[in-house]
């Protein structure tokens, strides 16, 4: 099979196309003919060599849908033949199961970052993470919803709690997780504020945000602060970090949670402890999801509550260059590889 692969750590110039062994699906898994693979930044920290064991020469590409070709052992032959979106989180139910006395009976693993990924002709995948892709939903629009779709999800409902009513505030409003996180907002019932770079406030808008903020406004949390009635926003989905910290947690009102799943300006936050005990403020860690969430967020894009921007597809061969317009900037929701 053909697949995009680096061989050592670097620059988007490690990442060639080769031809590779076809994967065999082992006891409890699916070998997958993909459709559709699309980047997240996982794949840029790992290719620039995050402290991760990963098998090498790697193959990237955490969210794989296409056509399943082929069963191991144990797994259900009826799946064969099947358009199928793969849950990027292997190890069931280990956020679950994480939080009992002792260590998780499997180890957590992620698709594309502890094993072999999605940017290739073939993948395989465990049966048990499958869901089925309606005929109705493109391979390209069920991978770009995967792993972003789910870590939305986590992070808006089941850590950040929201309800129906409450003002959320969604930072990086332009990235994958953020494009889905704005819809699942909106489609809950809450009313939405983004910050985003002034170049994609029309299209954060036409996800549904109520409000956008441009980010390189340096009197933006002032400007929340008025928007929401000088009362705050009762939920942040954060993922930009260090940068903004200081004023997110401002931008919070009493009993508000701030939710994080990234750092992509720094991993230190200033936090004046005093606003977080006076507020009675929560602060929170969110990344992936459950199966059932996983679950969840798909189903909410089956069902066209939300659908992620895909700002463009590439074919196999042009890999680098996806991995070079990501990490470029100036993407408004996914990228998609396509063999």
């Amino acid at each position: 099979m053909r697949a995009a692969v680096f061989h050592q750590h670097g620059d988007p110039g490690v990442v060639v196309v080769e031809q590779m062994d076809d994967p065999s699906p082992g006891p409890g898994e699916v070998r997958i003919r993909v459709e559709a693979a699309s980047l997240n930044h996982l794949d840029l920290w790992l290719r620039r060599g995050i402290p991760v064991d990963i098998p090498m020469p790697h193959i990237g590409g955490s969210d794989v849908a296409g056509v399943v070709e082929a069963v191991g052992e144990g797994a259900d032959p009826g799946w064969v033949g099947r358009r199928v979106v793969a849950d990027p989180s292997v190890g069931y139910d280990w956020y679950e199961l994480a939080r009992f006395p002792g260590p998780p009976p499997t180890p957590y693993t992620v698709v594309g970052e502890h094993t072999q990924g999605g940017f290739a002709e073939f993948a395989t995948a465990p049966a048990a993470n499958l869901v089925e892709a309606p005929s109705h939903v493109s391979c390209e629009t069920a991978a770009a919803a995967a792993l972003a779709g789910v870590t939305a999800w986590r992070g808006l409902m089941s850590r950040g709690a929201l309800r129906a009513g409450e003002r959320v505030l969604v930072t990086g409003a332009s990235g994958g997780v953020s494009t889905m996180a704005i819809q699942f907002a909106k489609a809950a019932g809450a009313e939405v504020f983004a910050l985003t770079s002034p170049d994609w406030a029309e299209q954060v808008q036409a996800l549904g945000a109520d409000r956008v903020f441009d980010r390189t406004d340096a009197a933006w949390g002032k400007e929340v602060y008025l928007a929401s009635g000088k009362r705050g926003v009762d939920l942040c989905l954060d993922s930009v970090g260090q940068a903004i910290w200081e004023r997110l947690v401002r931008a919070l009102a009493v009993g508000g949670r701030l939710v994080s799943f990234g750092a992509t300006t720094g991993p230190v936050g200033d936090v004046d402890i005093r606003l977080l005990f006076w507020r009675q403020l929560s602060i929170l860690g969110s990344t992936m999801g459950t199966p059932a969430e996983f679950r969840e967020a798909m189903g909410q894009v089956f069902a066209g509550v939300a659908t992620p921007p895909v700002h463009r597809v590439f074919p196999l061969e042009e890999t680098r260059a996806a991995h070079e317009l990501l990490e470029a900037g100036g993407v408004f929701g996914k990228v998609v590889v396509k063999p």
